[in-house]
């Protein structure tokens, strides 16, 4: 197998506490949109996190029209994406905090000087550039290796589409087998398994009794190896490093 010399890493609840928050607001707009339609149904942000996590409000909103059978104009969802982004993010920049580890980990890498690293994520890039600048992340990665499914493609989308992570491998001059990328949710995880990229499934930004079921299903997906907790990182990096391509799976 090549040397690993590039690490990804998705954003919310990856790096950044940030998926509670940006679902809070998204339920607002999605409850006004069914609103619009006199459907009668509601959503909190909890339950739009157990349909949609992992897809941008754009994926959202396209998986929301299929389920309720009806349709928006474009230019009517890409006024609400807008809205989306800019209430998100200022609820992003008053109470996003990292995920727990997260940043003693990126100290080490960054000093190490190792890999090359870059945040690969389906959210709008101005919502992600918050989001880790909050956390005092983005020190950690150039202005240019911050990609967003739903902004730095020519047409955007939303994982599991594994456009952004072919995009991302085609900007920093890497192959699959030289990456490896930290994902959290079904549809993250995928999107870097179709685009051929050996998968670190995080799942300690879930409740505890959620943690089995979550592996469980990232494992299924193609997910090399699961990490509950940040300060296993460097295991985890370890194992898929000393990895056959055809690796067996494992969890901490």
């Amino acid at each position: 197998m090549p040397k690993i010399t590039e690490i990804f890493f998705d954003c919310d609840n990856t790096l950044v506490l940030s998926e509670e928050l940006a679902f809070e607001a998204c339920a607002d707009l999605a409850n006004e949109i069914l609103e619009t339609r006199n459907i009668p149904d509601r959503y909190t942000g909890e339950q739009l996190i157990k349909d949609f996590v992992g897809q941008n409000f754009r994926g959202m909103m396209i998986s929301l029209q299929a389920k309720y059978k009806f349709e928006m104009e474009k230019d009517e969802l890409e006024m609400y994406v807008k809205k989306e982004e800019d209430k998100v993010i200022a609820k992003l920049e008053a109470k996003a905090v990292p995920c727990v580890g997260a940043n003693e980990q990126l100290d080490k890498l960054f000093a190490e000087k190792k890999y090359h690293m870059a945040v690969v994520s389906s959210s709008a890039l101005r919502r992600v550039v918050a989001s880790i600048k909050k956390v005092d992340q983005d020190k950690y990665f150039d202005e240019d290796m911050v990609f967003s499914a739903a902004t730095s493609l020519e047409k955007p989308t939303s994982k599991p589409d594994p456009a952004i992570y072919l995009h991302a491998l085609k900007k920093c001059g890497k192959t699959a087998a030289e990456t490896v990328t930290v994902e959290d949710s079904k549809s993250g995880a995928l999107s870097a398994v179709r685009a051929g990229i050996p998968v670190i499934g995080y799942v300690g930004s879930y409740a505890p009794d959620m943690h089995a079921e979550m592996s469980t299903r990232l494992l299924d997906l193609g997910v090399k190896i699961i990490m509950t907790h940040w300060s296993e990182f460097p295991k985890c990096l370890e194992f898929i490093e000393n990895s056959p391509a055809e690796v067996t799976q494992s969890s901490l």
